[in-house]
């Protein structure tokens, strides 16, 4: 290693994870590799298997040629990389960039994990991200800040198989069909079902809980989906609002991310009062969860021009064809320019928080 390369920072990219979104944060992870700044960057991969397993990469100091860097091999012969122990990541003059999505990622269990070693990262804090991971917190949260959302009914596990004709008639007499039925700790449409009638709601509801104890059912209702993207720690930004351009109903996760189906429109054709009040209630909504670093807050807007926030995504996909970036690309802040905003951004929180705690150890 060169003295030059001694004195860059380090981003100790994690990426993989053992939630069902493993293969969008490798395709994230490798979209950002592509636009890191390597004159101030080295970075080391560290990737986490499906089955919880850290293994250590190599050090990049350029810009790969191909997504084939991150399939790493730590077993055999044929070993390319090797297992470690989480907290073998810890080292001075270094970030992480927990390119994680979730549970297990976002959910404020890794940033649990960076905040008790002492590591500063990219993101949402341990609150943030699991309020904002769990989406009946997050509209416990929406509620109370009056920012309005379609009706919903949280369900846990153990009702639904007590009572599922109470659950039943709780949600027939507060909402109609269709509905949609969503894990409670997911994300990217993972486990999410529409129903459009009773037995479709038993099924969506057995869908939903593969994946978690708790769900919430919504209404659902005619809307097209708009996207605002949120940066900053105490000075919070955000860009215009973009719209998922849909052909059909409801895009699975499939949709999304493997079959690559979903357009983008960017700024979404709405008029100017609905891009100023998406932009005020993704601000207020950040704002309430405590938010830092970066989150992209997702609407549904009616015929009637009538929004209603859906959710708050604290670590939204990097992709070449996620939301997040576009949004800041079309604002005139480039790939680069965004990842390194962010790490400074997650520095700072990092270095605010150290003083914090100074000042109380001192006392």
């Amino acid at each position: 290693m060169t003295l030059q390369e001694e004195k860059l920072l380090k981003i100790i990219l994690l990426y993989g994870g053992k939630s069902a979104e493993h293969e969008v944060s490798v395709l994230s992870a490798f979209s950002v590799l592509q636009a890191i700044y390597y004159e101030y960057y080295q970075v080391q991969l560290v990737f986490i298997s499906k089955k919880g397993e850290w293994v250590k990469g190599p050090l990049l100091t350029e810009k790969p040629e191909s997504k084939d860097i991150l399939q790493l091999t730590w077993k055999g012969e044929q070993a390319s990389a090797k297992e470690i122990h989480p907290s073998e990541i810890k080292q001075e003059e270094a970030i992480v960039f927990p390119l994680l999505h979730g549970p297990n990622g976002e959910d404020g269990t890794i940033q649990g994990f960076l905040e008790t070693i002492g590591m500063p990262y990219v993101g949402a804090g341990v609150v943030t991200s699991a309020c904002g991971m769990d989406k009946i917190m997050t509209k416990y949260i929406l509620q109370a800040a009056g920012i309005p959302q379609v009706p919903y009914v949280p369900v846990l596990k153990h009702q639904w198989k007590e009572n599922p004709k109470q659950v039943f008639e709780q949600c027939e007499g507060s909402m109609l069909y269709p509905m949609f039925v969503k894990p409670a700790n997911m994300g990217s449409s993972v486990g999410i079902s529409k129903a459009e009638n009773r037995e479709e709601l038993q099924h969506a509801l057995e869908e939903a809980y593969q994946y978690d104890t708790r769900a919430v059912i919504e209404q659902g209702i005619e809307a097209r989906e708009i996207e605002v993207a949120i940066l900053g720690n105490e000075d919070v930004r955000t860009t215009m609002a973009g719209e998922i351009v849909k052909d059909v109903a409801f895009y699975d996760y499939n949709s999304k991310y493997i079959d690559n189906k979903i357009e983008m429109q960017i700024p979404a054709s709405v008029p100017d009062e609905v891009q100023v009040k998406a932009q005020e209630y993704a601000k207020k909504a950040y704002t309430m969860l405590g938010g830092s670093g970066l989150s992209r807050c997702d609407f549904f807007l009616t015929s009637k021009n009538e929004l209603f926030l859906n959710e708050l995504n604290t670590m939204p996909g990097f992709t070449q064809f996620s939301m997040y970036p576009s949004l800041w690309e079309q604002t005139g802040l480039k790939y680069g320019d965004l990842i390194e905003e962010l790490i400074q951004l997650g520095m700072n929180r990092f270095e605010q928080r150290q003083a914090l705690l100074m000042d109380v150890t001192n006392e």
